[in-house]
């Protein structure tokens, strides 16, 4: 039994290509890898993968945390400008409250490799007890927003860092993070003491 509290995940990839079977969905993996290598805490996932419709991504978003009750939802794709890209406003529909800072900080990290990041519309919203983040669509992209660029000058934090603290406030679970994945941002106030070694 691990010391760490369970978290239950939902990771959504929004693609009519992948959905339909044309080509192999990339974004389920990666959002798997990346979030089972960041976080020490037991993970029940719960996967979808959709096609690019707004009343489809919301029903899945309200299903995954009103009925599986997760703690965080991620998604991946749909957040362009092209017609069939409507991610931001499936997530929106179904918001309590928006975090504009996620999406912003997404933008500006995508921003130090190509300037149509301007492009991109990621949004994060709270609903009930669950953050839901949208991801880029691209297996690079993900990491590099949720991890961010600590190798840059000065460094640019992606936005997992604040992930564990937000689901604090919401009334989740602790979440705990490799460090050397990404560390995690907590007041002082707000750390746990670290599990007893057994």
């Amino acid at each position: 039994m691990s010391a760490f509290d369970p978290v239950r995940i939902g990771v959504v990839s929004i693609s009519d290509r992948a959905a339909g079977g044309i080509y192999a969905d990339q974004g389920l993996p990666a959002l798997k890898d990346w979030l089972g290598r960041a976080l020490r805490n037991p993970i029940e996932w719960h996967e979808r993968l959709i096609p690019d419709e707004q009343a489809g991504i919301s029903a899945v978003l309200r299903e995954l945390v009103d009925t599986m009750r997760c703690d965080l939802v991620v998604t991946t794709g749909g957040t362009g400008p092209a017609p069939r890209d409507v991610t931001p406003e499936a997530t929106l529909a179904v918001a309590d409250k928006v975090m504009p800072g996620f999406g912003e900080q997404m933008r500006q990290i995508s921003l130090a490799f190509v300037p149509t990041a301007i492009l991109s519309r990621q949004v994060a919203v709270i609903r009930g007890r669950a953050l839901i983040v949208n991801l880029p669509g691209q297996p690079k992209a993900i990491a590099e927003t949720l991890q961010g660029l600590p190798q840059a000058t000065p460094p640019v934090p992606g936005i997992f860092a604040a992930v564990p603290y937000c689901i604090d406030l919401v009334g989740g679970p602790y979440l705990e993070t490799d460090d050397a994945v990404c560390k995690a941002f907590r007041p002082k106030s707000a750390l746990r003491a670290p599990p007893a070694a057994t």
